[in-house]
């Protein structure tokens, strides 16, 4: 059990293994099919400096509206930050979720679906109890996502967008690198989902052991060499120039939402095909894997 104590003294071991119990011991860690079974596995965990000069480059890149660290801490608590650093984590899908969705060619697997809707509840609701346990031990911290002024934003380089990114953030907290679907690529592989937080403590940054933001997908580090994850987008969202994110953003919501909720009673956004049978699905990629 990890105690207000143990947060004060070692931050970095304390919140990892904080972030690794609630996943563990959690009931809203949960697909809610009857079964019993987890929405996800065991966490990856990672740490970046709110001052990480990575997060003025986003800002600079994404839009002026993109939150820096240290920005999002001002807004919250009306002060300059000291110390500040952003804990982000990778939620891996399970094996089996994994499995069902690489058969799917159209929409997801029901489990998939299960761990984009009650996943995400879970996700969420880790991000707001690591905000509380932080605060009990006296430090203040905020989840940026649950920001009365966070939003949907329009980037003139990259379309809809918002003020803060769970991806991005794993990104600068030595967490993986993008893909050419826009997703992160991690030690667990893509089938992830990512959440994070800003805190007003200082831990040791994770080292980032990748040069280029795109650095693990082999499309993009091997000239064109994969590009596997293209024929799996139902969507036609995927080509060599990268991600349409209308046309997923559009498939999401008018077909996956209505077959989701036809099929399974819930409104879900997930669909993941692009996320499953590719060969960045659980791991870095290997050149040999294409």
């Amino acid at each position: 059990m990890v105690s207000d104590e143990n947060i004060r003294e070692d931050p970095r071991a304390g919140l990892s293994a904080l972030i690794r119990d609630f996943m563990l011991y959690s009931p809203e860690n949960t697909l809610d099919n009857g079964r019993d079974e987890p929405a996800w596995e065991e966490p990856l965990v990672g740490f970046s400096r709110g001052d990480d000069p990575l997060y003025g480059s986003l800002k600079a890149d994404i839009g002026d509206f993109f939150w820096t660290p240290g920005e999002i801490f001002r807004t919250t608590f009306n002060r300059e930050p000291g110390d500040l650093t952003v804990i982000a984590w990778i939620l891996p899908q399970t094996k089996i979720t994994k499995e069902d969705n690489r058969r799917e060619k159209i929409y997801p697997a029901e489990r998939w679906s299960r761990s984009r809707h009650f996943g995400e509840i879970a996700n969420r609701s880790l991000a707001l109890h690591l905000v509380q346990r932080l605060k009990a031990a006296g430090i203040e911290a905020v989840a940026p996502e649950f920001s009365p002024l966070w939003q949907w934003q329009t980037s003139e380089r990259y379309g809809y967008a918002s003020n803060w990114s769970n991806r991005h953030a794993a990104y600068v907290s030595g967490l993986g690198t993008f893909s050419l679907t826009d997703g992160l690529i991690t030690a667990r592989g893509k089938a992830i989902r990512c959440g994070s937080i800003v805190a007003g403590i200082g831990i040791e940054p994770t080292p980032r052991t990748y040069k280029d933001h795109r650095g693990y997908c082999l499309f993009y580090s091997h000239n064109g060499k994969c590009g596997t994850c293209i024929p799996r987008c139902p969507a036609g969202a995927l080509s060599e120039k990268g991600h349409d994110k209308s046309k997923c953003r559009n498939y999401l919501f008018d077909v996956i939402a209505d077959y989701s909720q036809e099929r399974y009673g819930f409104t879900g956004y997930g669909c993941g095909l692009c996320q499953t049978g590719v060969p960045c699905e659980s791991r870095i990629p290997l050149v040999d894997d294409v």
